[in-house]
């Protein structure tokens, strides 16, 4: 039944998200990197997040014929690593004290998820505090999405996160300055 009555919407949903995403595909690819990064730091894995990583790798068999299809995996794997990685940095170096037990122990394992390309290593932080998690991530995400793009980071890989960096193009460097 929930198939039935959300199947459709929700199709539709992640068709125009798709649509807005290839109609930006023309212009600026910084706006593009943005608007990718705030997608994929949203939901942490969510419909939203998946939209954005579709559209990443379905452009991967386009690369090469003069669009930025590498560069768009870039901005999309960078500003998906973004939410667990910031929350690990920040609960077990930068500012422990502000984190619960529970939260530094989440920290400890987001290190490796956010290495990864797993955004749900964020999800304890976003659950206890949504309302201040969800904006700084997205903002960080934003960030990274238009300086991939900036710098014309590449990225030939669909997932791994720093453990594809020999699929960079030489561009791992921006990749990770991003």
């Amino acid at each position: 039944i929930m198939y039935m009555l959300l199947g459709g919407p929700l199709g539709w949903l992640n068709e125009s998200m798709t649509d807005g995403l290839n109609s930006m595909s023309g212009g600026s690819k910084i706006a593009l990197g943005v608007v990718l990064g705030l997608m994929m730091c949203f939901d942490l894995g969510g419909p939203v997040n998946k939209a954005a990583y579709a559209f990443a790798v379905a452009g991967l068999g386009l690369a090469g014929a003069g669009l930025p299809q590498w560069e768009i995996m870039a901005a999309v794997m960078a500003a998906g690593m973004v939410p667990p990685l910031a929350l690990a940095l920040a609960s077990t170096v930068l500012r422990p004290g502000l984190f619960t037990d529970p939260e530094r122990e989440n920290g400890k394992a987001a290190w490796l998820l956010g290495a990864s390309f797993i955004s749900e290593g964020a999800i304890p932080f976003a659950a206890a505090d949504p309302l201040r998690v969800i904006p700084s991530m997205m903002l960080g995400g934003a960030v990274t999405g238009g300086l991939c793009m900036a710098f014309g980071a590449q990225l030939r890989a669909p997932h791994g996160g720093v453990f594809v960096m020999f699929a960079t193009d030489g561009t791992w460097w921006k990749f990770l300055i991003a």
